[in-house]
Order: C-alpha cells, then sequence, then structure tokens
C-alpha cells in the first residue's frame, strides 16, 4: 500500500479536458472531500503520456490512497465509505 502523508491528498482525480464523465466525477469527489475533510488533486492524462497509456479507456480513474477506486461512474456513497474505513483502520492500527 503507498505510504501516505497528512499533506498528500488522500483522493486523485485523473481525466481530461472535454470529459462529462469527468465533470460529473469532480462534482462527487468536490462533496465527498468537503464531508470527509480529505484532500484531493486532479490529474489529466493529456500532461502525463504514462497515465494516458495506463487509463485512456477508463477515466474518469479515481485513486484512493494511491490505489485505483473507481473509473467512469463514481459512485458517492462507495467513496465516502472507502475514505471512512481506510481512514479508522490507519486510526486503530496506529494506537
Amino acid at each position: 500500500m503507498p505510504d501516505v502523508t497528512d499533506d498528500q491528498p488522500r483522493i486523485t482525480l485523473i481525466g481530461k479536458p472535454g470529459c462529462h464523465l469527468c465533470d460529473d466525477a469532480r462534482i462527487v469527489v468536490e462533496k465527498v472531500s468537503i464531508e470527509t475533510g480529505a484532500g484531493w488533486k486532479e490529474i489529466s492524462i493529456s500532461d502525463h503520456p504514462d497515465l494516458a497509456a495506463r487509463y485512456a479507456e477508463q477515466i474518469p480513474v479515481v485513486l484512493v490512497d494511491g490505489a485505483q477506486h473507481d473509473y467512469w461512474r463514481v459512485d458517492e456513497q462507495r467513496l465516502r465509505t472507502a475514505l471512512t474505513r481506510r481512514k479508522g483502520f490507519f486510526s486503530r492500527r496506529d494506537r
């Protein structure tokens, strides 16, 4: 599992300009990010050939803590649950 520090956003949205599914995903990610306090960032495959080669047929792609979580359509409740569950898991482990 990737090393996640407090200064790294937990959610990464990978998309491209002009993608209507990316616009829909951004709305969900923003909403869940605000509700959970999880940071997020957006990366365009147009700027990253390696990501374009890997995800071109799946965008938008959402990563949580560096691991692929969803693609095409982002389920709001599923994303919220993933953020809550993983955050809780790390908290219990650190006690």
